[in-house]
């Protein structure tokens, strides 16, 4: 299991568009994701539960990635992370 902090740094934080290219990310993957924020988490791989988490910009999530592909997974996730989700 791996488990990191990551900063939102795109200026819309984890919207529709955002959430949707997170949610196909994280579906190429056998291992569980889960994001956490403000003590709810939620299953990466469903739009409604990324949406539900209404993380904005500046602010922190956790990544928990579990299974067999996991270090592939965490990796290709905090990337979509760092680069903004393709919006800065």
């Amino acid at each position: 299991m791996l488990d990191r902090r990551i900063r939102i740094v795109n200026p819309l934080g984890l919207h529709a568009r955002a959430a949707a290219k997170l949610v196909r990310l994280a579906a190429k993957f056998d291992s569980s994701v889960t994001l956490a924020f403000n003590d709810t988490s939620a299953n990466a791989k469903s739009i409604l539960d990324v949406l539900a988490l209404a993380a904005g910009y500046g602010k922190t999530v956790e990544i928990v990635v579990d299974g067999p592909d996991a270090e592939d997974a965490m990796k290709q996730i905090e990337q979509l992370f760092i680069d903004g989700f393709g919006e800065i």
